[in-house]
């Protein structure tokens, strides 16, 4: 799996540069269904992060259910249907919005604060 060069000095964390990199490369279907991701050593050497710091990269994405965790086998792309669930899910959201009269700036702003918490 090939990743942008991870800066250290930029003003997002290392560790949210990474876990986006591999979220939009799943979600654009760059990393199919299935795809084993590199063990958390390898990605971590290959990036020049801490192995705690690739670790927590994977929990997050599994928390946001791109990946799956399958013990010693490894770690792979979630199938679809979590996708899917998603854009049902965010759908619903925009809906609901809508009814409530909340503007797009609005709606943006509460899943900005949802994300932090």
């Amino acid at each position: 799996m090939q990743l942008d060069p991870i800066h250290h000095d930029a003003e997002t964390p290392p560790f949210e540069q990474a876990r986006a990199q591999i979220a939009a490369r799943i979600t654009s279907g760059a990393l199919p269904s299935g795809t084993r991701l590199p063990t958390v050593r390898a990605l971590a050497g290959d990036l020049g992060l801490a192995v705690n710091t690739v670790a927590r990269v994977y929990k997050e994405l599994e928390a946001d259910e791109l990946v799956v965790t399958e013990g010693r086998r490894g770690t792979f792309v979630r199938s679809t249907s979590a996708g899917a669930a998603v854009d049902e899910v965010a759908a619903a959201y925009v809906r609901a919005c809508r009814r409530m009269g909340l503007t797009r700036a609005e709606a943006v702003r509460l899943v900005e604060v949802g994300w932090d918490r």
